[in-house]
């Protein structure tokens, strides 16, 4: 199955919601993301169908193996971008704003030279 932003994003936000909280159901989805209930649950569908999510007996969202790879790319990427705007100089929820649309627009090949680079630099 081939993943989009959008899926990208819920399994992002899966991965975020795990770590803060520990248990994520579809409505903290909803809520975090500020999107309708019918909108997460079309989402989770599709990723479930994926492979890359599992829910159990009591409406809890589970990331798979595969799942949980995507999100942990993703959300490096995203913490990178944001990281590296706001040392910039870009206001913070700009720079969040903007660091979600680049972690899906750039190739990995991409990402890994940029992060050396900078890293190399520090």
């Amino acid at each position: 199955m081939k993943l989009y932003a959008s899926g990208e994003n819920y399994l992002e936000t899966v991965l975020m919601l795990q770590k803060k909280n520990g248990m994520v159901r579809s409505v903290d989805l909803a809520r975090h993301m500020e999107v309708s209930k019918p909108s997460v649950s079309h989402a989770v569908g599709l990723l479930r169908d994926g492979g890359f999510l599992t829910m159990d007996d009591d409406c809890y969202l589970h990331l798979t193996d595969v799942g949980r790879e995507v999100a942990e790319r993703i959300y490096e990427r995203h913490q990178f971008f944001t990281r590296q705007l706001i040392d910039a100089g870009v206001e913070p929820k700009l720079a969040e704003q903007e660091a979600c649309r680049m972690e899906h627009a750039i190739s990995e090949d991409s990402f890994q030279k940029l992060k050396d680079l900078i890293m190399n630099k520090e």
